[in-house]
Parts: C-alpha cells; structure tokens; sequence
C-alpha cells in the first residue's frame, strides 16, 4: 500500500495530529483530519478484499455461480442506491458486493472503496427489501464519507502508521483484522444512518428501512447483542433520528416488497 510522501515526512518530523469535531449542516460530527487518501482507500479495499477472498475458513464467500439468483437480488438492491442516490465518490470507487455463508452473523459491513459483503444471516433474519437496503446504505455511507480511513488517522498509531506506509510485510493480514474490529464515532454511525435515509428516498424502497432494521433488533431483544452491533453503538435513540430525517425529507412512503425479498431469501443455502 503506497501513501503520499508528506505524510511520511509529517510522522517522522514527530507530527501530532489534533482531532476536533464540527457539525454538518444535518448535525452529524465529523473529523476533520484523514491523513489518507482517496487512492489510499482504494489500496487497502483491494487487500482486504484479497485478503477476505484468501481465507474462506473465516470467510466462507457464497460462490456466484452457483447461486446467481441470490447476487442478483444483492446487486439489483445494492444498484437501486448506486445508481439513483447522490454519493462523491459513486465513480472513484468499484462498489463491489459479496456474501459471506455464515447464518449465524447479523452483519454487513463495507471496507474503504466500497467493497460490500453482507452475511446469510443477516438477509435470513429481515423480513423485507427495504431493511436490507437501509443497512446496505448505511454501510455505503461509510466508504462514501471515508469513515474508515478518518477512524484509523485517529485511533492508529505512529508506528504502525509508518509501517504501513514503507509497506512492511510483516503487517500482511493485520489489516482486515484491524478494519473489521474498527468502531466508528457516534458522529460516523448518526452520518450513516441519515445517509442511508437519504439514498433510499430517492429509489423505490422505503427511506426508513435502516431504522426498521433497529426497532426489529429492539422489538426481538437484541439490541444489545448481535454481531451487527459489535462494531456499531446500540440503536437506542437512533430509530427517532431515521424517522425525523425521513420527515424532513418529505414523508415519502416507499415500497418494501417482502414477498421479493422472500425469493431472495429463498435462494440461499438452507
């Protein structure tokens, strides 16, 4: 992975970074130093993509031959935010989708660059398209809004930082590890939530599915447990915030298409 030389410079000059938050315009807090770049995203997406593809033990990728119809119905929902939401960096990055065959995991997550996977269990426990597009849209705001790298600048340190950066190989496979244990801010999890409304109000599917996904995790008493939850704060307060955005934005009720989603469901491994 190749890093800009500057910061190079910076970290051995003994530069410390200082970490203020501000407000957006919607009231999200955002950091506003990334010591990474846009082709530093794109860099560490491929590895930990390779990286995820190298170990099926832990990752059991669902093969896409096999089951075709189930990435069709991913990638028909992944392409319904894609193609009609507004996103910076829609054509700097490949956007790519995988499922991982693990029915026990409540969890999607995207690396930098939009490299997406999403767990069977996860899809098996909603009940309906737009949930599934609300957490989809959520985690494509962490790669859009570059929470990732914004995080690590903050939480990593020095030295790691400048092994990255000379390319030690002794960090082979600390990557992932690292990117998958990563928690986000309060003020990165608000921005992906209200994102997420954001994308969906511009396509068929209800705005609102990120937050029905939260009351689901509530209503079942697990919103304290899931693996979803392991890297994301408690949902707690954040179903209010969804449906305040959805209000804000207009009130459009969009469609969620369950008997759709249970064709999807149905083509996955039983």
């Amino acid at each position: 992975m190749k890093f800009k030389f500057s910061i190079l410079i910076l970290l051995a000059l003994g530069f410390t970074a200082t970490f203020t938050n501000c407000k957006k315009d919607d009231g999200t807090n955002i950091i506003q130093l990334n010591l990474f770049s846009i082709e530093d995203d794109k860099a560490m997406g491929l590895q930990v993509s390779n990286e995820i593809a190298s170990d099926p033990a832990q990752f059991p990728l669902l093969d896409e031959l096999q089951y075709a119809a189930a990435y069709a119905h991913l990638r028909r929902i992944t392409n319904e935010i894609l193609n009609k939401a507004t996103l910076k960096h829609r054509n700097d990055f490949l956007w790519q989708t995988k499922i991982i065959n693990n029915d026990s995991v409540l969890k999607a997550f995207c690396t930098p660059s939009g490299y997406i996977y999403v767990y069977t269990g996860l899809i098996k426990y909603l009940e309906s398209e737009d949930q599934l597009a609300g957490v989809i849209g959520h985690e494509i705001a962490h790669a859009d809004e570059r929470h990732t790298t914004e995080a690590m600048t903050s939480a990593l340190g020095r030295d790691l930082l400048i092994k990255m950066i000379l390319g030690d190989s002794s960090l082979a496979g600390q990557v992932t590890t690292g990117l998958l244990g990563l928690k986000y801010g309060r003020g990165s999890e608000t921005e992906s939530d209200l994102r997420s409304v954001e994308y969906l109000d511009k396509t068929e599917l209800d705005a609102r599915g990120v937050g029905r996904f939260f009351e689901k995790l509530i209503a079942s008493g697990q919103a304290g447990g899931p693996e979803f939850l392991s890297t994301h704060p408690n949902p707690d307060n954040r179903v209010e915030a969804i449906n305040n955005k959805w209000k804000e934005l207009g009130s459009n009720v969009g469609g969620t298409f369950p008997e759709r989603y249970l064709d999807f469901k149905n083509s996955l491994p039983k």
